[in-house]
Parts: structure tokens; C-alpha cells; sequence
């Protein structure tokens, strides 16, 4: 009989030999471990998704192998979606070492019995490792896979096993993960999946290809329904929820890849590489409907055409919309030329910065008068964009009516390289041609800028004069650049507010219910650019509208083509509940009531010097009057004090022959070239009184005397009989050496230099009003009758 101590020795030798063992497996298995590396995800086969500020996405791009799969961890995820393929593939998943021993022998007992495969053995993890690292569907095969689970467990946590399934388990086709599944199945993200959805989701990477529910519905749906079965059977869900469940209907959409603001996204993943998931600013629900209405609104465009819009919100300066272009896939007009960056000729759209910034240097206040008429610039003579001139005109309509000569007028004044730096410190920088300097034709559009950089400068007049960079990514500060005073942005606004929109004139609508929006067009040499841009209290919004090849599209401006779809965005733009109340009138700013033509405050000791009273906003501080005339050699706009004689009222000079009993007279003069405009009274009250004879020529005296030489005064004309050539005349002015703009009827129509002849021909009968301008201020009229 052996004795105790016999076995104590037995065991102890026996449990040596089993550490021995153990410390060989274990050295075995690091040796295999280090021989056989385990497989990692890699990162970069991610899809690269970009998204909207609610996590919808905008558009994704496939992985470099093709695959569709969003990045999603385990808190981003549904929970009904984790307990349904837990509970269905894995119901031990958080407690067994990668392999579950139990449900292994449970189906090799049921393969037996049943000579088919019943229920599988393979954990969550067994499946990862399959994915990881693909084994034949044998014997051996399936030992790897189980010993690749167990390496899985030793590398990885439970919650990153999870993560990797729920990331890279294939869905049928080229979608791998639950998050691209979902959003390709579903059109959901998988944080909002329903017990139904769920349970489809769980069982889709058992069989993808045969349960894919665009293809095989009712295959789908009776897989899902097992699903369900077996959660309610181990108590995962309730009787109810499952029975309402497997009364939803599976419902699949088409798989097509998502594609809202395309070019912005494609814009975002070039700024994010090695991002896999990169979030936007963009409001989606905005941006569909945008994007539809802009389809919808410019479909009968000529061929070639293409369009970009861009909402900001005024506060975050973030985007809420954004079309790069007409039709993203469309060769023929260059969709994937991105619009919204593309650089372009502004039109009229500096405009208003002109004026804003004309006001902080105290050159004019808003109801300044500025002369519309034929003037050149050196070598530079801008017209309008209409032919017409208005002659005088306050600076609030030359700014809505968008004209171009008193704009030169004042950019000449101002100076165009610096309006260009101040432009350029508010984010906007003008393309100009290599080695040119900024000149006068910027402010008409001879310059190049961007849709955005428009935008970020038309938010300051929202902003208090700040203008900002637009921002496509969440989380930054909305910062400025000073680019007007914060009481020159306000007079601006209220300018540009001030436009009616067609059809609806206050004196006969109620438009108190509309937004308030202030907006400006522009459209750029040649009908190659219609712009127009609006900013209300919260929004600032941009249109444009063109070819990208840059050829002309005649008959289209942004008055007809860009303004119209700019009013639909405004009205269709949700109301914020931060909006703040409509700003009253800064403390920097004063309506005072100015009288033209001296463009000051009306003074009561001189009535006679107030020839139209006019109501002004002005910067606290600074009341400009009349801007003093360019070239005009004479005299320019302004108070004339000459002394005339009491009974005759003839002007007296400072040598008279006769002792005159006088008192002084104040004139109110306009500028020179605003008199063909000016009706009679007016231009009679500016009259100077003529030099009474006994008194010798004065500076006055020496004024020129324009004449034209030609028809008489109401002569008519006619064709010759049986001619079709329209009737011409001839005419000369007499009495200048400058050069001389010959308008017919308000409209420039040619000029000449010095006493050189002028020829017009009248293709359409009636009275016809001509004008001679003299670039020193003298002018002429004459008036015939062109007979059919």
C-alpha cells in the first residue's frame, strides 16, 4: 500500500510537468503569434464620407478597393441593432475567450443528427477573424479561424472586436459595415434603426448576396423574422415589440451612392486627407431643396450654361448650402467645374463697398448729388448699362439703379488701389492680369473675385462693416475683417432694403410679412457673368449664373436670370429662433434733411439756396457737401455771390462806369454737366445775370458759349423720296476746343474734339432732343422732328 506522502510526491510531479506543459503552449502559441501575425484593419480602405451638420451624408467616395464603408463605433450605433446581433449570432459574446466551446458542440450535434448545418458555432469573434484573415470553408479552415479568434482576443478588447464587425462585415455587393448598410438599405443612419430594420441589418452578413432586400424582399423578410423569433424566445425584446415588428414591412431603396452638394464635398476630402469621415456645416434638408429648385429654375438655360448658389449664415458664417454648379455630371457644361471658387468678373457687386467706404471717408452721405452724364476719365469713358444718362442723381439711386459713371466718378475720388486694399483686407483679393495695377474699370468689373468671396464680404452689411471667411467645417469662430463702420454698413443696408421687388411697390402690397433682404446685381462685360446678392438678418446668399468656358450668354443679366431665384431662396429660408430684432439706427448715424444743389443743411437766411430739400442719412460727425467738379475749367458746382443792381438786376463787375446802388446775390450752382437735365425753373434760379454794359469783363464773362451748327431749332427732316437710307444730320459745335458728347434723346451717341463734325442718322421718326457736352461744362440743345 502506498503511503500519503507516495501521491503528494505523484501531484506535485504532475503538476510540474503541467506548468511545463502550459509554459510550452504558452511559449508555443507566442511563437506562433510572432510568426503568424494577426491581420489589422487598415484604416485607409475607410470610404471617405462627407457629411452634413446632422450627420447625413453629402457624398461619399469609395475605398481604393472600391468598397463602400462608413467608420462607425459602438455609441454611434443603435442599440436595438447591437442586442439583435448579439443576441442572434453571439449571445456569449462578453464572456468566452474568442471561441464559445458550447455552441460548437451544440453544432456539431446538430450537423450530426441532421446530416446539415443547423446553427453555426462561429462566435462575433471567429467572424472577425474570417474577415481579417479568410480561410477555406473546411476542417482545417475552421481550426485557424477559431485559433485566430482566440489571437483576436489577446490583441483586442471586446468593445474593439465589436468595432471592427460592426465596421467591416460584409452587406452585399460592395457595402461592408452596418453604417453604410444602413444608409444604402435604409437611407438612415444606424443610430435610428427600428427593432424591424435591426433585426434585418443583424442577419444581412449571414448570407448577403441571398438576403439582399433590393433584390430578394421576401428572403429578406422571412431572415429578418427569425431574427426576431429568436430574440423574443430568449427575452431580449418583448412579445409586442417583436409582434409589431414582423408586421413592418421590409422596404429597400435603390442602391445609389449619396450626392448632395457634390462639389463641396469633393472640396472637403481634398482639404481632409487620411479623414475618413469629414463633417460640414451644410443644412441637408436646405440643400436638397436648393438643389432641386436651382435645377428646376434654370432648366431652360442655353446649352452650356452652368449656375452656383451659396447660403451663410450671417452669425456662424458657416454654409448652409452650397451648389458648385447646374449639373454635377454634365460634361457638356463643365459640371465639375465648382462655381462657387471659379474666379469671375463682378459686374456691379463692388459697388455697394464703393459707397460704404466713399461714406467713411466723408465724401458723400446718401443723398449726395452725383451727375449721370457722358464724362471721360483720362482715357477711360464708361457708359451704362443702359444707354440712357439721368444727369443729376442722389448716391442711394445711383447705387440701386446701378450706374456706372457716377461710380468711376467716386472710385476716382476715392482711388482704386486703395478700395483694392481695402477689399483685400475684408478676404476679397481682385485677379488682375499679370504685372496690372488696380485702375478705375475694377468697380465695373475688370477684375476677377469668387462667389464666396462675395458672399463673405456681403455678410458685413449684416455684420456691423465685418466681413468674413465662409466656413464649411464645424467648430470654428466666425471671426472679421473691418471692412465698412459699423454706421456705414447700416446706411448701405437701408439703401440697397429700399429696392422694390417686381410687382410688389409698398404703395400697393403689404410687404411687411416679406424678409427684409438687402440686395445688388451685377453682370460682367459681354453677358458672361449674371450675378445677384442678397443678405437679410441671418442669411447672405450669392448667385451666379454663366458658362464656365467663359463665352457670352446674350440677353442673360442678373436682373432677369440671377435676382428672381435669389428672392425664391430668401423666401424659402427657415426663420431662426435666435434671429435677433431688426437694428435701429446706430448711434453713428443721423437722418438729416440737405438741400441740392449744395448738398448741406438747408440755410434759413438764404432760402433761394435750397433748390430741392431731400432727406439724408449721414455718419454722425460728417455732413460732405456737393463733390467739387472734375476738369471743369469755369467754375465748379457750389455758392456764387456776385453783387447786381437793385433796379436792373444786371450783374456788376469790379469796374463799372456808373455808380450802381447793389446788393449782394447768392446762386446756387449745380454742376455743369447736370443743366441739360435740369428743368427750365431750375436751370433759370442757376442763371448767373447777364454783365450790365458799363461795367468791363469779369472771370465770369469769360464763361465758353457752346453752339450748334445745323438745323435750326424745330426744323423737321425727312428720307428722300423712294430712299430706305435713314435720315442723317450734320452737326458742329462751335465755341470749345474740348471734347465735345453728342446725346440724342438721353442716350450717348458719338463725340468729337474741338469744332470736328458730327454725323447721326434717325432710324425711327418723331421729335428727337439732342445735346451738346462740352467736357468743360458748356453745353447746347437742339430739338428737330424726324417725318416718316
Amino acid at each position: 500500500m502506498q503511503s500519503p506522502g507516495h501521491f503528494q510526491r505523484r501531484w506535485r510531479r504532475r503538476g510540474a510537468h503541467s506548468l511545463v506543459l502550459l509554459c510550452v503552449v504558452f511559449f508555443f502559441l507566442l511563437v506562433l503569434d510572432r510568426l503568424f501575425p494577426l491581420p489589422s484593419p487598415d484604416a485607409r480602405t475607410y470610404s471617405v464620407i462627407v457629411t452634413a451638420n446632422d450627420g447625413t451624408p453629402l457624398r461619399a467616395f469609395a475605398a481604393g478597393n472600391g468598397v463602400w464603408r462608413y467608420p462607425v463605433t459602438p455609441d454611434q450605433v443603435s442599440p436595438l441593432y447591437l442586442q439583435a446581433v448579439i443576441g442572434y449570432e453571439d449571445r456569449w459574446f462578453w464572456h468566452h475567450p474568442g471561441v464559445n466551446p458550447v455552441a460548437l458542440l451544440r453544432a456539431g450535434g446538430q450537423w450530426a443528427s441532421n446530416g446539415r448545418i443547423v446553427s453555426g458555432g462561429s462566435t462575433l469573434s471567429m467572424q472577425v477573424a474570417r474577415i481579417l484573415d479568410p480561410q477555406p470553408r473546411t476542417g482545417w479552415g475552421k481550426l485557424r479561424q477559431m485559433l485566430r479568434a482566440l489571437q483576436l482576443e489577446l490583441h483586442y478588447s471586446k468593445s474593439e472586436i465589436l468595432t471592427i464587425y460592426l465596421n467591416y462585415a460584409p452587406f452585399g455587393g460592395t457595402i461592408e459595415g452596418v453604417e453604410a448598410a444602413s444608409w444604402a438599405y435604409l437611407g438612415k443612419p444606424a443610430r435610428n434603426l427600428s427593432h424591424a430594420e435591426a433585426a434585418l441589418l443583424a442577419v444581412l452578413p449571414q448570407s448577403p448576396s441571398r438576403l439582399r432586400p433590393d433584390r430578394h424582399n421576401e428572403a429578406a423578410r422571412r431572415a429578418r423574422d427569425k431574427v426576431l423569433l429568436r430574440l423574443a424566445e430568449q427575452g431580449d425584446w418583448s412579445q409586442r415589440e417583436v409582434h409589431d415588428a414582423m408586421i413592418e414591412p421590409v422596404v429597400s431603396r435603390r442602391l445609389v451612392p449619396p450626392m448632395l452638394a457634390p462639389l463641396l464635398a469633393e472640396r472637403l476630402r481634398d482639404a481632409n486627407p487620411g479623414i475618413a469621415k469629414v463633417r460640414s456645416t451644410i443644412d441637408p434638408n436646405l440643400q436638397r431643396l436648393l438643389e432641386e429648385r436651382v435645377t428646376a429654375y434654370f432648366s431652360r438655360l442655353p446649352e452650356r450654361s452652368s449656375a452656383a448658389l451659396l447660403v451663410v449664415d450671417n452669425h456662424t458664417l458657416e454654409a448652409r448650402a452650397y451648389v458648385g454648379s447646374l449639373a454635377f455630371a454634365e460634361q457638356s457644361s463643365l459640371g465639375h467645374v465648382d462655381m462657387v471658387r471659379a474666379t469671375r468678373s463682378p459686374g456691379s457687386t463692388l459697388k455697394p463697398f464703393l459707397y460704404g467706404l466713399a461714406m467713411d471717408d466723408g465724401l458723400i452721405h446718401s443723398e449726395s448729388l452725383l451727375v449721370d452724364a457722358p464724362q471721360s476719365f483720362g482715357t477711360y469713358r464708361p457708359a451704362n448699362f443702359d444707354p440712357n444718362f439721368n444727369g443729376p442723381v442722389a448716391a442711394a439711386d445711383a447705387l440701386r439703379l446701378s450706374l456706372n459713371v457716377p461710380a468711376v466718378d467716386l472710385l476716382d475720388r476715392l482711388g482704386p488701389a486703395r478700395f483694392a486694399a481695402r477689399l483685400e483686407h475684408a478676404g476679397v483679393q481682385l485677379k488682375l492680369p499679370e504685372g496690372a495695377t488696380p485702375n478705375l474699370s475694377i468697380i465695373l468689373g475688370g477684375t476677377g473675385v469668387s462667389l464666396e468671396e462675395l458672399v463673405g464680404a456681403y455678410v458685413a452689411l449684416n455684420r456691423d462693416g465685418l466681413a468674413g471667411r465662409v466656413n464649411y467645417t464645424p467648430g470654428k469662430t466666425p471671426g472679421g475683417r473691418r471692412l465698412l463702420s459699423p454706421g456705414a454698413a447700416w446706411i448701405i443696408r437701408e439703401i440697397l432694403e429700399k429696392h422694390e421687388r417686381d410687382g410688389l411697390s409698398e404703395d400697393t402690397f403689404d410687404t411687411g410679412g416679406r424678409t427684409r433682404v438687402a440686395w445688388k446685381t451685377g453682370t460682367s462685360y459681354g453677358f458672361r457673368d449674371a450675378w445677384a446678392l442678397g443678405s437679410t438678418s441671418d442669411y447672405t446668399i450669392g448667385v451666379w449664373v454663366g458658362r464656365p468656358d467663359g463665352t457670352p450668354m446674350p440677353g442673360q443679366y442678373g436682373a432677369v436670370t440671377a435676382l428672381p431665384l435669389l428672392f425664391e431662396v430668401v423666401d424659402s429660408l427657415p426663420r431662426m429662433a435666435t434671429s435677433k430684432s431688426r437694428q435701429g439706427m446706430p448711434a453713428d448715424v443721423r437722418s438729416v434733411e440737405i438741400c441740392w444743389p449744395l448738398g448741406v443743411v438747408d440755410d434759413p437766411a438764404h432760402p433761394e439756396l435750397c433748390r430741392e430739400k431731400r432727406k439724408a442719412l449721414a455718419l454722425a460727425g460728417s455732413l460732405p457737401p456737393t463733390l467739387p467738379e472734375r476738369d471743369a475749367r469755369l467754375w465748379s458746382s457750389g455758392k456764387l455771390v456776385v453783387d447786381v443792381d437793385d433796379k436792373s438786376g444786371l450783374r456788376l463787375s469790379g469796374q463799372c462806369t456808373q455808380v450802381h446802388a447793389h446788393h449782394s446775390l447768392a446762386i446756387a450752382r449745380w454742376p455743369s454737366l447736370a443743366y441739360p437735365w435740369l428743368p427750365v425753373a431750375q436751370r433759370q434760379a442757376a442763371q448767373v445775370p447777364a454783365l450790365s454794359p458799363d461795367c468791363s469783363d469779369d472771370a465770369l464773362a469769360a464763361m465758353e458759349v457752346l453752339r450748334i451748327e445745323g438745323p435750326a431749332n424745330g426744323s423737321a427732316i425727312a428720307r428722300a423720296p423712294n430712299s430706305v437710307v435713314p435720315p442723317q444730320i450734320h452737326l458742329r459745335a462751335l465755341g470749345t476746343n474740348a471734347h465735345v458728347n453728342w446725346l440724342v434723346n438721353g442716350q450717348w451717341v458719338g463725340e468729337t474734339s474741338g469744332g470736328g463734325s458730327f454725323t447721326h442718322a434717325f432710324a425711327l421718326p418723331g421729335d428727337q432732343h439732342i445735346t451738346a457736352m462740352a467736357q468743360t461744362g458748356a453745353w447746347a440743345e437742339l430739338d428737330i422732328r424726324v417725318l416718316r
